[in-house]
């Protein structure tokens, strides 16, 4: 992974509004610029979702942008965690696959397999963690 800085993944030089503790955020979807290029890919943040994350590394939730929270007016709000977290990953898990494939390399880095892969099988995991709550 490049020491520059990173649109992917974004450790906290001050604290963080989140009601967690956290540290550091991956970002799960945003949009893409049409400026973009194969070398640079512009975002915008109309439609974000992050990945909060602890010290050393744990999630402890999402949050949301405000136009995807005004889309899903049935979440609890901005900030998601446990079965509400993962049923809203999986409303938007293939946005978020396509997403991440931009961010292969560094992604790889994080969680050792391609984006492609682990949603496959997150997929799967998420929605058995639902079906038991």
């Amino acid at each position: 992974m490049s020491t520059s800085k990173s649109q992917f993944i974004r450790e906290y030089q001050r604290a963080s509004k989140s009601p967690w503790d956290d540290n550091s955020t991956i970002l799960l979807l945003a949009d893409v610029d049409e400026a973009s290029t194969s070398d640079s890919i512009e975002l915008s943040f109309s439609h974000y979702i992050y990945m909060h994350r602890d010290r050393v590394g744990s999630v402890l939730g999402i949050s949301i942008s405000k136009q995807l929270f005004d889309d899903n007016p049935d979440f609890s709000g901005r900030y998601l965690d446990g079965v509400e977290m993962y049923a809203f990953l999986l409303l938007y898990i293939e946005q978020i696959k396509e997403f991440c494939h931009l961010f292969s390399a560094e992604f790889e880095a994080i969680f050792l397999t391609k984006p492609t892969t682990f949603f496959s099988h997150a997929e799967d995991s998420w929605l058995e963690i639902i079906e038991k709550s």
